[in-house]
C-alpha cells in the first residue's frame, strides 16, 4: 500500500554500524521488507539487532504474506486443511475481528479475491470483470464468515481469500517495536513503508519530526505538513498514487470497498491516523476510512476521541480540503 507520508530525519546524525556503540549513540538500520523499505533508529542499547529483526520479519512473512507460496495464509487461501496458525496470525485475526465489528465491515481482509480481480494482489487479475462477477465474488467476502477455532481457520466458503496487506505492515512494525522494548530500548523510531511507531525522543531530546505529503497524482513529492510526535503509532492510506487506468479509461484504486466489491474512489483522498495504539490498529482504521469516505469517517470519529486524524478530501464542488480533529 502506497502511503501518504514520509519521514523527515536529520540523517547526518545517524550512521549504520555492525559493532557495539556507546548507549547514547543512535543505531540506524535500513532494508527492504513486505514489498517496501524500512528504517529503524534506536539508542539506549549499544547492540545491533539487525539479525534478530530480520528473523522476526521472516517469521511474520511466513505467517501472513500472500506472496509466499508456503506461508500459512497462502495455504489457508488454497483451502488446505489442518493448518495450525501461529501467534502472529492469531493476533492479526483477533485485531481484524475487533475493527471489522467497530467499522461495520468497512475493514475486511476477506476482500482478497476482489483485490486480485481488480489487479492489486499477487494473483492474476480478471480481464472480464463485470457486475455479475463482482456479485459472485462478494459471496465470499465477510469476516463474519470465518472463525478461529483451536488455532485453525474455519471458512464458511472455501473460496474466501484472506489479504492482510491493509494491516500487515503495521503489525510487523509492532512486532519489531515490542522486541526493541524487550531489550531495554526506550527511545526509537520504527518505520515500514510509511507506517510509524515512535517512542521517546531523538538523541537531542527533541521529538521525532514527521512530514506529510501533498496528495500529488503525478508521482512527485511535496511537503504538506510537519508533525512533532512521540509515544504514538501513525499510519496513512491514500489512493492518489496506487491506482490503474483500464483500457476503457476507468480509474481503479487499490482500496477495495468491502461493501460493494468495487475499486472506485471515495471523496477521501488520504487518511492519516495517529493514536496511542498498536500500529496495526491505526493501519486498519486508515484503510477503513478510505472505503467509508469523508462523511462516514467524520461520524465514526465522534465515538473515537482517541483517534487523531488528518483527512484530505474533495467537497461537492471538487475543492481539495483538509479536516483535522
Amino acid at each position: 500500500m502506497k502511503k501518504a507520508i514520509f519521514i523527515f530525519l536529520f540523517s547526518s546524525l545517524f550512521t549504520f554500524t555492525s559493532c557495539k556503540k556507546e548507549p547514547n549513540t543512535p543505531i540506524k538500520l535500513q532494508g527492504y521488507v513486505f514489498g517496501t523499505t524500512y528504517t529503524i533508529i534506536y539508542y539506549d542499547v549499544a547492540i545491533n539487532f539487525k539479525k534478530d529483526i530480520t528473523q522476526l520479519f521472516n517469521e511474520v512473512n511466513q505467517s501472513t504474506s500472500t506472496y509466499i507460496y508456503s506461508s500459512d495464509i497462502s495455504r489457508i487461501n488454497r483451502g488446505e486443511k489442518g493448518v495450525k496458525v501461529d501467534k502472529y496470525f492469531q493476533e492479526i485475526f483477533t485485531k481484524t475481528t475487533q475493527i471489522f465489528n467497530e467499522t461495520n465491515g468497512y475493514f475486511d481482509p476477506t476482500v482478497g479475491n476482489l483485490v486480485n480481480a481488480w489487479g492489486f494482489g499477487p494473483e492474476k487479475p480478471l480481464n472480464d470483470l463485470d457486475s455479475s462477477k463482482v456479485k459472485e465474488l462478494m459471496r465470499f467476502v465477510g469476516f463474519d464468515k470465518v472463525k478461529l477455532v483451536d488455532n485453525e481457520i474455519i471458512k464458511e466458503y472455501s473460496e474466501t481469500y484472506f489479504d492482510f496487506n491493509s494491516i500487515g505492515k503495521g503489525y510487523g512494525l509492532d512486532v519489531i517495536a515490542r522486541f526493541l522494548e524487550s531489550k531495554g530500548v526506550k527511545n526509537y523510531l520504527v518505520e515500514i513503508g510509511g507506517e510509524l511507531r515512535l517512542k521517546g525522543t531523538k538523541p537531542t531530546g527533541k521529538l521525532w519530526t514527521i512530514q506529510l505529503d501533498d496528495p500529488n497524482t503525478d508521482g512527485s513529492r511535496s511537503a504538506y505538513k510537519k508533525l512533532n510526535l512521540t509515544n504514538i503509532s501513525m499510519a496513512s492510506s491514500g489512493n492518489y498514487r496506487k491506482f490503474r487506468i483500464a483500457t476503457n479509461g476507468e480509474k481503479y484504486v487499490h482500496t477495495i470497498n468491502p461493501k460493494t466489491g468495487y475499486a472506485t474512489e471515495s471523496n477521501l483522498l488520504a487518511a492519516t491516523v495517529i493514536a496511542e495504539l498498536d500500529c496495526a490498529d491505526v493501519d486498519a482504521y486508515a484503510t477503513a476510512f478510505m472505503a467509508m469516505g469523508f462523511e462516514k469517517t467524520k461520524k465514526f470519529l465522534q465515538a473515537k476521541p482517541n483517534l487523531k486524524v488528518v483527512l484530505i478530501y474533495v467537497d461537492e464542488n471538487g475543492k481539495l480540503l483538509e479536516f483535522e480533529n
